[in-house]
């Protein structure tokens, strides 16, 4: 049966899943197989090449030949049959069931596709069935094929395109669903219908049905025929009243009015006596009518958080015995008095404008109270249930007296407040667990600590000078302990003699004024696993003190003085991170002696030699070595370095002969959250487009892989190709991340991520002006910019709490869970991917435009995980005093993690050296300074390879870093730092009188443009790997050109190239090309020619002739420049294997201009310049192909 939608037609209506059948959820198999339709001995049915999916309970086959587009046939799968063929080779037959029952042949292209089908479509075939599922196909009425059986008890139709009444009129109308008469759940959520549709009221049978999401506008009164309706879903319309006829629908339990348009509570849920929960979340609702509520006994849970309510009227209401559960959260109240309400068991009031709350604690067992403006917090009597109370972020001075009498109180957050002094007695309660009194004014804690039974104890960000001296010796259950970002300079003994009680695992003293006096005390602590004590004062770690650290699995100690690590560290046999960077380091610690140590970071070190064993550590996945300036490894250590997944070293270039500083420069780092999985990325470029550029981002995928590598290797292209469209700011931005947008559709990404974008760029029409920072950010990706010692934000997170974010999610009546999650999925409103959430969720950046500055220092781009540990003052004061911009993002990273966060981090810092000297000098006719980037001090070399799980500790990054995949062998690797992974500028003979630009002599913002000098970035994009579910399979398709893989993980060549108007001008002088040409560029190959591709000279109207393989040959830009759409084409083998760049250059790749071409050249320019004759009269020169600028690239 025809569903009759083109799949090109296709778009999202409505929140919820995908209706695409390419993007559905849904979706188990999929491919391009040989199809026959009918009996399969009649010669009328041939085979043909179709699209066949497996979606839910059905199988789908395009109608159109080796296209997704046209009307596709569903079969239905239940109750059907799934047979083997004998007669052909991978063949299997599939029926429907029926009196009209049809037959599907398919020829699998090999045994392993066969089988997985087999299975899978075994499975569905064996239903019930009682049971339909055909949500998520994209159905615009209702198949035939449904209506075989009338025994359904179970439709489940959401998600799709259903109208009430389809054309043709022959179609199966809505209409049609009475005549299930045995149907007791139905659901038509997703669907758009405008209308109720009054069929299902004919329904008898029916207990549950779900309309949310349909554009309702009202419920019409024959709903109340339906006496056996128990469940009733209507969130997501435009609902503003109910019909009285509800009333008689006795056995209705359960009716959700969520996201509609009521400004009161619906009289008629008065007489609904079985209902004991009102769920009216987001709705208009601006004043609570207690009186309404004490008309409705049976109601225990009231829901109406995300309204509008500023007071609760409580006019002659004495109390609501009956309401046990009361959600207020995220409403505009400034006070609230719940007293009325004497027996609630929990209640939820944050994100509000609260200053004083009063609550009745008679029953109350937990309060949720963050984020409000609390100055005053009542309870009474004395909550004696009370388990859980979160009051946070409010401006609390004091804790109430009454919390500590609260004897089953487990868990007592009170961070973020103004707090100066906890009271002894909150100690000695001996129910409590977990004690959160972080980001307060704490000065002190109480001396005298007595049976203190609490095991998680986090005080971070305190004015602490010291702990209380018997905290460790009385707190026999203290499991974890932060108390990091305080002034302490010694901690309390653990024992005081040789015996310990201490069970500690966790101990984080970050960002302290601890000496070498408190490391003979972490030794009472034998069952300690986690240490951190970066950026103290220590000098020393003595080697006895390392030994009795047996079960030490984890050890941070950057950022301090250390000149060594004890030899004793191989006796912690467990060990599997050691952070050690910014320290003094001279002496490599026999770290690769343990056998489960994953990730050693001694960057920013003295090292200047490493002692490794015969063979490396089994498990150890990262190595940083970056910022050791002294340090030289021989061929051997390179070659065994080589077999490390990620491996990171400086690589020294030549280095600026004039020794200007440039105008910036910058460092990033990366580290893997607790769930093992590296889930950001951070994009580097320096030298953007026409060297006075600069670029650099920052991607979030919160839990996901895939996403940030394919923005990280695809969004620095798009900005490039928006810049040549438009100069505007704001334009080229926005226009940028909606291309990245489409892009992710078209790989078939369904999930999204975090991005912000920080664009540098001078004005070339302007000679005097300055340079311009353009931040562009969506999600909880954000920049801030160092100006005068305090941050200046540039980006804006868009997330539930914004008025007009919440506003327009309301309006397109998306589902926000009580988790503050769009559809349960995410809690950012403005963020790429999830194209499936649109029109709720867009990608339409925040887009901020500054004049840099000599007051600008410096400026950090930092993912979510940074930002949630860090704010934005104290990211200012870490780092401000950090000469190295490597070291100062790692520190972020260091204290990010030091302070509890667990997710995934990424730090960008650029350093800024924005002088007045540095604007334009074009008219001084002096030495023009080194443009920035161009000449950097060092360019790291990465060694990369990430795993399909990746590590569970940090795993850092160092900045200007091209990675190179751990495939290639150690003399390609010292062939490609010295060639195609450097950013030294291509040695071109330039004279003053050279025909490119003539006579110039340009200044640090107009430096000489070359055209080969782009920085290439190899970065991993991880579109087939065993954690996508919607990528290409890497078994099953050859490798793509332009892409090298390594069967876990994808590497990607990007270059970023320059265009410039001149370069246009002089190109149509010389080669004498037209204006309008196409954007493929100029394709020339010096080996053999590809299949495929014909020999054409083309001007690419970007500016770019060509794209330089590792290989020298010249390959069209479409090629490389878009990666996402080349590896959704069809796949391209590359000659030379995955990774085809040469030791040394390949004598066949080198393309000499011939004299001729030179004396002809010379001919045209003295027909404009007859005042040069002379100085073209001299020798010729002959220029090697792999030197020239690419505007040197001809068909000759």
């Amino acid at each position: 049966m025809a569903v009759g939608i083109p799949l090109r037609d296709m778009e999202v209506k409505g929140a919820g899943k995908p209706h695409s059948i390419g993007s559905s959820e849904r979706i188990q198999l999929s491919g391009m197989y040989n199809v026959r339709k009918g009996k399969i001995h009649l010669p009328v049915n041939r085979w043909t090449r179709r699209q066949a999916i497996l979606c839910g309970t059905c199988l789908i086959v395009s109608s159109v030949k080796e296209s997704q587009t046209g009307k596709m046939h569903v079969l239905p799968l239940i109750g059907g049959k799934v047979e083997e063929v004998k007669k052909h080779q991978h063949c299997l037959a599939f029926s429907s069931s029926g009196p009209q029952s049809q037959t599907y042949y398919i020829c699998f292209d090999n045994f392993t596709e066969y089988l997985r089908w087999l299975r899978q479509a075994s499975k569905v075939a064996s239903q019930r069935i009682s049971s339909v599922d055909l949500s998520c196909c994209s159905l615009e009425h209702l198949p035939a094929n449904l209506f075989y059986s009338q025994d359904l008890t179970h439709l489940n139709l959401k998600q799709n395109f259903l109208r009430l009444n389809p054309s043709p009129s022959t179609s199966r109308a809505l209409s049609e669903l009475q005549r299930f008469t045995k149907l007791k759940s139905l659901n038509l959520s997703n669907n758009n219908l405008g209308d109720f549709p009054l069929a299902v009221c004919s329904i008898p049978t029916l207990t549950e049905l779900n309309v949310s999401c349909n554009a309702l506008r009202s419920v019409p009164a024959a709903v109340g025929e339906m006496h056996n309706l128990q469940t009733f879903l209507l969130d997501g319309n435009f609902l503003q009243s109910l019909p009285d006829e509800l009333e008689h629908m006795h056995q209705l339990s359960y009716v959700s009015l969520s996201f509609n348009e009521f400004t009161d509570i619906p009289g008629v849920l008065e007489k609904l006596t079985a209902m004991d929960k009102l769920c009216m979340a987001g709705n208009c609702v601006d004043t609570l009518n207690l009186q309404v509520l004490k008309r409705m006994p049976h109601i225990k849970h009231v829901d109406l958080r995300l309204n509008s309510i500023r007071r609760l009227e409580a006019d002659e209401v004495d109390f609501l015995h009956h309401v046990t559960q009361l959600d207020l959260r995220d409403n505009k109240l400034g006070e609230l008095d719940a007293t009325v309400f004497n027996n609630v068991e929990v209640l939820h009031c944050e994100r509000n404008q609260l200053v004083t709350l009063k609550i009745s604690g008679y029953f109350l067992k937990a309060l949720y109270a963050s984020s409000n403006e609390l100055v005053h917090l009542d309870v009474y009597p004395v909550p004696n249930c009370l388990a859980y109370m979160d009051i946070s972020r409010n401006h609390l001075e004091n804790l109430p007296e009454w919390v500590c009498d609260s004897r089953k109180l487990e868990v007592l957050d009170v961070g973020h407040n103004q707090i100066r002094e906890l009271p002894a007695r909150l100690f000695y309660n001996s129910s409590l667990r977990k004690l959160l009194a972080g980001h307060n004014l704490l000065g002190r804690l109480p001396d005298r600590l007595e049976r203190m039974q609490v095991e998680v104890l986090d005080v971070q960000h305190n004015q602490l000078l010291e702990l209380p001296s018997n905290l460790l010796l009385k707190a026999d259950s203290l499991r974890f302990l932060n108390a990091s970002a305080n002034k302490l300079e010694m901690l309390p003994p653990a024992t005081l003699s040789e015996e310990t009680h201490s069970i500690l695992q966790e101990l984080y003293l970050t960002n302290n004024n601890l000496t070498d006096k408190c490391v003979p005390l972490l030794t009472g602590h034998p069952h300690l696993k986690i240490l951190h004590m970066a950026y103290n004062r220590l000098q020393s770690f003595p080697a006895s003190k390392m030994a009795k650290l047996e079960e030490l699995e984890e050890i941070d100690i950057s950022g301090n003085k250390l000149k060594a690590i004890p030899t004793t560290i191989m006796n912690c046999r467990r060990m599997h991170t050691v952070i050690a960077h910014s320290n003094c380091i001279e002496v490599f610690p026999e770290v690769m002696q343990l056998s489960e140590i994953k990730c050693v970071d001694l960057s920013c070190n003295e090292l200047s030699e490493i002692t490794l064993p015969e063979n490396l550590p089994p498990k150890l996945q990262e190595l940083d070595l970056t910022g050791n300036p002294r340090l030289a490894l021989d061929h051997k250590t390179l070659e065994l370095l080589n077999n490390i997944r990620c491996f990171k070293i400086d690589q020294p270039s030549a280095g600026d002969a004039s020794g200007a500083p440039a105008v910036w420069s910058h460092g990033y780092t990366e580290a893997s959250g607790v769930k093992n999985k590296l889930c950001v990325a951070a994009l580097s470029a320096n030298n953007f487009c026409d060297n006075r550029e600069a670029l650099y981002g920052v991607f979030d995928g919160d839990r996901n892989v895939e996403v940030p590598y394919l923005l990280q290797c695809t969004m620095s292209d798009i900005l490039a190709e928006e810049l040549q469209k438009t100069k505007n700011e704001e334009e080229y931005m926005i226009n940028t991340f909606i291309v990245m947008q489409r892009k992710l559709g078209t790989a078939g990404q369904k999930l999204g991520g975090s991005a912000v974008l920080c664009h540098i760029k001078h004005d070339p029409m302007d000679p005097g002006g300055c340079f311009t920072l353009t931040s562009a950010n969506v999600g909880k990706c954000q920049t801030i910019l160092c100006r005068n010692g305090k941050p200046l934000p540039l980006s804006r997170c868009y997330v539930m709490s914004c008025e007009e974010e919440l506003k327009r999610i309301k309006q397109h009546k998306a589902i926000i869970t009580e988790d503050g999650k769009v559809n349960g999925v995410t809690d950012s409103t403005r963020i790429l991917g999830y194209t499936f959430l649109h029109p709720s969720v867009v990608p339409r950046p925040h887009v901020q435009s500054i004049t840099l500055t000599p007051q600008d220092e410096f400026f950090i781009l930092g993912s979510k995980g940074l930002w949630d540990s860090l704010s934005m003052d104290e990211a200012v004061e870490a780092v401000r005093n950090v000469p190295d911009a490597l070291a100062a993002a790692k520190k972020l990273c260091t204290l990010a993690q030091s302070y509890g966060c667990n997710d995934s981090i990424s730090a960008v810092v650029v350093q800024l050296n924005v002088t007045e000297d540095s604007f334009c000098c074009c008219e001084l006719n002096g030495v023009p300074p080194p443009s920035p980037g161009i000449f950097p001090q060092s360019v790291n070399v990465v060694i990369k390879d990430r795993p399909t799980d990746a590590l569970g500790m940090p795993s850092s990054s160092s900045g200007m870093a091209s990675e190179i995949s751990s495939e290639i062998s150690t003399s390609e690797m010292s062939s490609e730092v010295g060639s195609t992974a450097s950013d030294e500028p291509p040695q071109v003979a330039m004279n003053e009188n050279s025909p490119a630009y003539p006579g110039e002599q340009r200044c640090m913002l107009h430096p000489v443009c070359l055209s080969n000098s782009f920085q290439r970035q190899l970065s991993s994009a991880t579109f087939s790997s065993a954690f996508s579910d919607n990528g290409l399979d890497s078994d099953d398709e050859e490798p793509i050109e332009g892409v090298f893989t390594n069967g876990s993980r994808v590497e990607v060549e990007v270059d970023i190239h320059c265009s410039r108007a001149k370069e246009k001008q002089l190109l149509q002088q010389l080669l004498q090309v037209p204006v309008e040409a196409s954007d493929e560029g100029i394709v020339i190959s010096a080996n053999e020619d590809e299949p495929g591709l014909p020999r054409k000279a083309e001007y690419s109207a970007t500016g770019t002739i060509g794209r330089r393989r590792g290989n020298g040959s010249v390959a069209p830009q479409e090629r490389s420049h878009n990666l996402i759409e080349v590896a959704t084409d069809a796949p391209l083998r590359k000659t030379g294997g995955y990774f085809a760049a040469p030791a040394q250059p390949d004598p066949d790749d080198q393309f000499i201009i011939p004299p001729e071409l030179e004396e002809e050249v010379k001919e045209i320019m003295k027909q404009h310049q007859e005042q040069q004759q002379q100085q073209q009269q001299q020798q010729p020169r002959q220029y090697p192909m792999d030197h020239l600028a690419d505007y040197y690239d001809t068909p000759l």
